[in-house]
């Protein structure tokens, strides 16, 4: 029997098998193209937020979640998905007093009496009204800053018998020049502490001190200022080593570095670095800012050179090398990785709850922890037991989410770079359960390099490296002193009245923050 059903020709074989892969590459390219627009949407959602949203990166509590999203029946499908289970503590309310602060009760008080005019004090019937009390109120009032000239005289003595041709000493005797920080200069000790910290704790630049100077009366340039912080920060040059050798002694370094524009370089370049190295004894921390053209970790392996122990940095790529060298704990920053989650969050979609907030309950639970352990004031040992029984668990958990949803997650999105970066630093990541003394973040080398980057919004720029160090020097006292709760400027003034008669290192010694108490400072002033 012949069948009447054409065959299909080879041409028309042929031509659907090309639009076919024709269809299939262009869905590839239609959904390549769907990714790479979420991709943007995602990044233009989070500059939005960088460029009008909230700069916090606190995370709401649950209860403040849930009682947003219950009506959002997306968000209820991923609660319900979550892996993870948290308990919500409803801390007891305490009623604020409302009202003003009292004025600091060390502050000196002047009395001014108020009374009544001798007609006043008559009563209607005729007699004399008698005091019986009297009504206390308090207003706040300051003396602007003035200056004073400190005149040094200096005795001459002669003796009128022999006038000096009994021996070979001089015929006129006169008293010694006082000590000074900067010889033959004007300015004392507390004229050079005012403006130090002026400039590096108040950002206060030189320029701006001039004009303050001329409207009290004195014309102290620029130049003259800026002179004057570059011979400071070499005569405290020595106190900088002992700085070096405090941090080096310490269980734990903290590491972090910031840009810096300086002009006149020997390489004229876009960018250069301050570094901050922070560490020291428990309860004495000592703090150095290092000037460098680079941000190598050659910078930092020659700080470096000889320590044993535990450093914290980020995840920046240069203190790879500590991963390699013997003797060296490399400790990570959870405020980093809190930080990419916390991005994911603002870039993502308000009406959808995603991934991220998950990895962010882990996260708090483990600054729950900490929290709880500075509340309860718990020792060094009893902290590092806490961490072993309470944090690894989390831990784990925490690792096993990572890994299973990096295996859904596209790597190129803000989730999937969160928990890549997450797991690729997660050995650093674990390391501060290791000891009491740790912590979970690099924020005291942060918190450190805060100040300087507010004052490098006002000066913008170091004129040429030797400034840059200078900077560096007394930045490093200044935010040592603060470290160790020492007011900057009482602390500058006894330094520099203290620093010319020093000569052997016990003294330079006793000079660094760490070895001095406010009640110190309050006796020399």
């Amino acid at each position: 029997m012949i069948s009447n059903v054409c065959e299909p020709s080879k041409d028309t074989l042929d031509l659907q098998q090309i639009n076919a892969s024709l269809v299939d590459e262009f869905a590839k390219k239609e959904r390549f193209y769907e990714s790479e627009i979420k991709f943007l949407k995602e990044h233009i959602r989070l500059l939005q937020d960088k460029l009008f949203g909230r700069k916090s990166e606190k995370i709401k509590s649950d209860s403040d979640e849930r009682q947003l999203l219950l009506f959002d029946e997306t968000a209820e499908d991923t609660l319900q998905d979550s892996d993870i289970e948290d308990t919500v503590e409803v801390p007891g309310y305490k009623r604020k007093k409302r009202g003003r602060r009292p004025l600091p009760a060390d502050l000196p008080r002047i009395e001014v009496i108020h009374d009544l005019s001798d007609e006043e004090k008559i009563c209607f019937c005729g007699c004399q009204k008698s005091c019986i009390g009297e009504e206390v109120s308090e207003q706040l009032d300051i003396i602007p800053a003035s200056m004073q000239v400190i005149r040094n005289i200096r005795l001459k003595y002669v003796c009128k018998d022999c006038e000096g041709v009994e021996n070979d000493e001089p015929a006129v005797s006169i008293a010694p020049v006082p000590a000074q920080l900067i010889p033959k200069s004007i300015a004392t000790p507390g004229l050079l502490a005012y403006v130090m910290t002026a400039k590096f704790v108040d950002a206060l630049p030189f320029y701006r001190q001039e004009k303050q100077f001329i409207r009290l009366g004195v014309d102290l340039s620029r130049a003259t200022m800026c002179g004057w912080a570059m011979k400071v920060a070499e005569k405290c040059m020595p106190l900088l080593d002992l700085l070096h050798d405090e941090i080096l002694s310490g269980p734990l370094i903290n590491i972090d570095e910031t840009t810096l524009k300086v002009l006149n370089e020997p390489e004229p370049r876009s960018k250069s670095y301050m570094w901050i190295f922070r560490g020291g004894a428990h309860g004495r921390p000592s703090l150095v800012y290092k000037y460098h053209a680079t941000r190598a970790g050659d910078v930092a392996a020659s700080y470096l050179h000889g320590y044993k122990g535990y450093v914290q940095t980020d995840g920046y790529s240069g203190y790879g090398f500590l991963d390699r060298w013997d003797g060296i704990h490399h400790v990570g920053c959870w405020a980093h990785v809190r930080r990419k989650f916390v991005d994911v969050t603002k870039a993502s979609s308000k009406k959808k709850r995603g991934q991220a907030d998950k990895a962010l309950t882990f996260i708090k639970k483990l600054y729950k922890i900490e929290k709880d352990a500075r509340t309860r004031e718990l020792t060094l040992e009893e902290l590092y037991t806490e961490r072993q029984e309470k944090a690894l668990p989390i831990l784990e958990s925490f690792r096993v989410w990572l890994n299973q949803k990096s295996i859904h997650t596209p790597p190129k999105g803000l989730l999937g770079k969160a928990i890549s970066y997450a797991m690729n630093q997660w050995d650093r990541l674990v390391r501060y359960t290791e000891q009491g003394f740790t912590k979970p973040d690099n924020n005291d080398a942060e918190n450190a390099i805060r100040p300087f980057v507010v004052g490098r919004k006002n000066w913008l720029f170091s004129g040429n490296p030797e400034g840059a160090r200078a900077s560096a020097a007394l930045f490093s006292l200044i935010e040592t002193a603060k470290a160790n709760e020492l007011e900057p400027y009482s602390y500058l003034r006894y330094l520099f009245e203290k620093l010319p008669v020093a000569e052997s290192t016990e003294d330079f010694k006793s000079l660094l923050p760490q070895y001095l108490s406010p009640e110190q400072l309050k006796l020399n002033a």
